[in-house]
């Protein structure tokens, strides 16, 4: 029962997130980026710091001076400053199925930073995925947007984040952290706006809206992921979160009229397909090391 209801709560957080990604793209042409940015990472931040504050949690410590969170929102500012980019100006299945890639990336970074062991088999899964990830951008073809550079870019900062995850304390909650990674893309959004000769734009009701719902469903996406996490086993559940790719394909058909190419569907038939390999060699390998019993 409990694979059942984590497997549920990860497919909901999985189309919040694709409602989200959907809201970002509809404001792109009437907003700038870095002010999407900006006001996402207000209202996240405000949302997280209420239910810190609800929890008695101090909104500022030395926490954040924490080696590990501050590699952590580093990573943040990366990815999701490159990813919301790729989202408004390219494809919206091409920026999806690159970043279906962060799990593979996570491994290799395991790897390369951590010596954490990777035997041959997920070599294997990690080099075919990133296949996948040239058939979906395909530089120097007729069909190469060079806004999905972008796409990959965020892949690489996401990565970055959950591996400097891994580092920090236990007794940093999750919910303050996220108040940092919320707020710290404030003033990287800010700095966007000055970089591109951007204006600030006054959004009107409709925009403001959007923009509510965004903050709103990606809020409680990233709880709904967090709750299905900890439910049930790792292997079972962890699949579910490439359900992302079928509801952004699902909304850039349906929603932008886009019309993704036969290459982009088998890169990201291949890179799913490595990703869902990877998670379960992992888990498997997670068995089996609980299962050794030391000698005595």
């Amino acid at each position: 029962m409990e694979n059942l209801r984590g497997s549920l709560l990860m497919v909901a957080a999985m189309l919040g997130f694709a409602l989200e990604d959907m809201f970002i793209k509809l404001l792109a042409g009437a907003l700038p980026v870095g002010q999407i940015l900006m006001l996402l990472g207000l209202g996240g931040g405000l949302a997280f710091a209420l239910m810190a504050r609800a929890r008695d949690e101090a909104l500022w410590s030395p926490d954040f001076l924490h080696p590990a969170v501050m590699a952590r929102n580093l990573g943040e500012v990366i990815g999701t400053g490159s990813f919301i980019t790729a989202v408004a100006l390219s494809p919206l299945a091409t920026a999806t199925a690159i970043a279906q890639s962060i799990p593979l990336l996570v491994t290799l970074g395991a790897a390369l930073f951590f010596a954490e062991p990777v035997g041959w088999r997920r070599w294997s899964a990690i080099c075919a995925g990133l296949v996948g990830v040239l058939l979906v951008i395909r530089p120097g073809a007729d069909g190469f947007t060079p806004m999905s550079l972008f796409a990959l870019l965020g892949a690489i900062g996401l990565a970055g984040r959950d591996l400097a995850s891994r580092r920090v304390p236990r007794a940093i909650s999750s919910t303050k952290l996220s108040v940092y990674a919320f707020l710290i893309l404030v003033p990287v959004g800010y700095a966007m706006v000055l970089v591109a000769g951007e204006r600030l734009v006054q959004p009107n009701p409709t925009q403001l809206a959007m923009l509510a719902g965004g903050v709103v469903i990606g809020v409680a996406a990233y709880y709904m992921l967090t709750a299905a996490t900890r439910m049930g086993e790792v292997s079972v559940i962890a699949p579910y979160r490439y359900t992302r790719l079928i509801f952004a394909l699902v909304i850039a058909v349906s929603v932008f009229g886009e019309r993704p190419d036969a290459l982009t569907y088998l890169g990201a038939a291949i890179i799913v397909g490595s990703g869902i390999y990877t998670l379960l060699r992992e888990a498997r390998l997670r068995r089996a090391s609980r299962r050794v019993t030391p000698a005595l």
